[in-house]
């Protein structure tokens, strides 16, 4: 990658682990000619001259003795080498098999994939375990996504601007139209492809007027440029689109998904982006929420309003991604029975059956809206009859918008491993969306991009290891958090033993320690309204006559019961309903989620809820702390520009975990009249 910018995980780091034992390296037998399949010898070829400092000369031909060989399984000279078991377990068409073997003082290295595209992927398994200082003259290994579909959606806006965006401006836009230079486009799928990512939407789910236009003739062959890089890396674009777009640029009085003109405009529409772009994936769709128009305004449900897109799609292959965030922003909150908790259960669970087969729900993690804590949406597992994808935020929206350091892997693996019973124990999440449970057609995980401009492309340069986890659990759900992290960590920083323990348990540790001095007991939103930054108690976006969190004078939470409250828990299938339900088997983590309780509770651990808001926010001062002192040990170890920047980035979050105790703890203080145990100051 060129110097301007980091290169990530891919950096290729010069090693000394096979200098006894390169004849293998110097030949590579490239058996394919697709884009794909050259983007796999070119990357192949990089990574080998960077790390053992030779130059591999690439044939068509076996003639030598020792070699790499680069091939789909179905070619005949791989026939030849009794892999007819790997071929067996291989299904997926993204799978791959890497296997290598000593004959006569020979070393033979074989990288197969089903297709060009688990070529490309099996690449890249390969030069990791090269950055990891693997063993690699004895592997045997079959390799497959767990996931169909495993895509990052860009919030991205034609000005350059990035909704949610914390790291500089958009790749993809600038000044209302495309990027002239494409150079960072193509790296940027590079990462993406070694990560396993096979689709990408670029534009902001909100689409305002200008992008609605880039399904539009005048924006279709930059959009198709754009495409054609993606494509090589095995990666489909997809557009974010205005459901109003039949008004906005077609002319048309209505977008009534059962108006025959409105259909009929689509299908043209649709039509003619498979025209520039062959293998276009289809449309991310926000609908009927937060002003964004939809079926709703028609008297329609959003299976009709889905299903009209899907129409036009399919005689092309293509997908339409409808999303659940739906709700009434606008809807009053000084009523207890109100919950926006229990909004996309009830708007989509009874339409279970009624959409088109290439229809995907894409469903949020929680409930809510990405909250640092809450539960895990009860739609998962709700609806057999229809595709179901989970959706993730990996920009840190609600999360310290990566001026935190603020690792969410362990947060997407408590979700993947969440037991739904939609079909009895062994329910999880990770099977919902991995197709198995009921069979999807399509399903998979989809997360919201992190990456600008910025030089290290997330502004905080740990908030890399959010985006490598994500395509690294999007592949493989089963991974765990433990191995990731280290994979990620000594692909970008080295393997020296102190700094992959220091930096991991930076990462490790990040989640729980800045859900301990921003939002306690799961009761969330208490951030600055529009920027979503900072504490702000009764900051909660749409609630314009108080608070969310409900706190008096004598207790805090929302009550979520059916015996009592707004019914949410009734959402979930009896175990998880019950559990949630009574104050005796709730999680302590999603007490205030649940339940509305007095300040004197007393939590599984002891404390009452008063002293545990008191104690969490002291200690995650100290904690954070502790994050900074942790690093400081590696001075020395990391290059200087990438120690200051993260060094700067913990003074901060220090300085803003204190402004966080000091405004939760006095704010909880004077509703609640009851004093610290231990006399600390928690007031200004």
């Amino acid at each position: 990658m060129p110097t301007e910018y980091e290169p990530c995980w891919l950096r290729y780091v010069q090693n000394d682990k096979y200098k006894d034992n390169q004849l293998v390296f110097t030949t590579i037998v490239a058996k394919g000619e697709s884009p794909i399949f050259g983007a796999a010898v070119e990357e192949l070829r990089i990574g080998i001259t960077s790390m053992l400092g030779l130059e591999p000369q690439v044939v068509p031909e076996m003639k030598q003795t020792s070699f790499i060989w680069l091939g789909t399984l179905d070619d005949e000279e791989l026939k030849q080498q009794s892999l007819d078991r790997e071929r067996a377990a291989l299904i997926h068409p993204e799978g791959y098999v890497i296997r290598s073997d000593v004959h006569d003082g020979q070393s033979r290295i074989y990288i197969a994939g089903k297709t060009d595209k688990g070529v490309l992927y099996a690449v890249f398994h390969f030069l990791r375990l090269l950055q990891m200082k693997k063993n690699v003259h004895n592997l045997s290994i079959v390799e497959q996504p767990k996931n169909k579909l495993r895509m990052i959606n860009h919030w991205d806006n034609m000005d350059g601007s990035i909704e949610r965006g914390y790291a500089g401006q958009s790749v993809f836009f600038a000044d209302g139209q495309f990027v002239k230079q494409k150079q960072r486009i193509k790296d940027y799928a590079r990462l993406l492809a070694s990560v396993g990512i096979n689709a990408i939407s670029i534009n902001n789910v909100n689409v305002h007027q200008l992008e609605t236009k880039l399904i539009a003739e005048e924006w279709l062959p930059e959009v198709a440029k754009v495409a054609d890089i993606f494509r090589v890396y095995g990666i489909k674009l997809f557009l974010s689109i205005n459901y109003a777009s039949p008004i906005e640029i077609g002319g048309l009085s209505t977008a009534d998904p059962l108006d025959p003109n409105v259909q009929q405009w689509w299908k043209k529409t649709v039509a003619r982006i498979y025209r520039y772009i062959p293998d276009f994936g289809g449309f991310v769709v926000k609908a009927d929420s937060e002003f964004r128009p939809g079926p709703f305004t028609y008297g329609r449900n959003h299976a009709e309003g889905a299903n009209m897109l899907a129409e036009a799609l399919a005689p092309f292959g293509g997908i339409v991604m409808w999303r659940c965030f739906v709700y009434n922003c606008q809807q009053d909150w000084r009523d207890r029975t109100t919950d926006r908790a229990k909004a996309a259960y009830d708007h989509f669970q009874p339409l279970d059956g009624q959409f088109h087969e290439n229809v995907i729900l894409q469903i949020k993690n929680g409930p809510m809206d990405f909250q640092v804590r809450e539960p895990v949406s009860p739609l998962f597992g709700a609806m057999p009859k229809t595709n179901q994808i989970l959706e993730v935020q990996i920009t840190q929206e609600y999360t310290g918008q990566q001026k935190h350091l603020c690792y969410l892997v362990p947060q997407w693996k408590e979700v993947l491993e969440f037991d739904t019973y939609a079909k009895g124990k062994g329910s999880e999440v990770k099977k919902v969306i991995g197709g198995s449970l009921f069979g999807y057609r399509y399903s998979g995980m989809v997360g919201v991009s992190n990456i600008g401009d910025d030089p290290n492309w997330t502004g905080h340069t740990l908030a890399q290891a959010n985006l490598y986890g994500f395509g690294r659990l999007a592949w493989n759900p089963d991974l765990s958090t433990e191995e990731i992290t280290s994979e990620w960590i000594v692909q970008t920083f080295g393997d020296d033993p102190q700094v992959v323990e220091q930096i991991s348990q930076m990462l490790l540790d990040s989640w729980r320690i800045y859900e301990s001095y921003t939002a306690p007991l799961g009761v969330g939103w208490m951030v600055n309204p529009g920027h979503h930054y900072g504490p702000n108690v009764d900051g909660y976006e749409y609630s314009h006559w108080g608070t969310y969190h409900y706190a008096d004078r004598d207790g805090i939470g929302v009550d979520r019961t059916v015996a009592t409250g707004t019914g949410y828990t009734a959402q979930y299938f009896p175990e998880n309903a019950a559990m949630y339900e009574s104050l005796d088997t709730c999680p302590d983590e999603l007490l205030l989620f649940f339940h509305h309780v007095p300040y004197t509770h007393r939590l599984k651990s002891g404390e009452t809820v008063i002293q545990h808001i008191y104690n969490t926010h002291f200690d995650g001062v100290e904690q954070a702390r502790r994050l900074k002192e942790r690093w400081e040990q590696l001075k020395g170890k990391i290059d200087e520009k990438r120690y200051t920047d993260v060094l700067n980035r913990l003074i901060l979050q220090i300085e803003h975990a204190k402004e966080w105790r000091d405004v939760i703890n006095t704010y909880f203080y004077r509703k609640s009249g009851i004093a610290d145990q231990y006399g600390r100051k928690i007031y200004r």
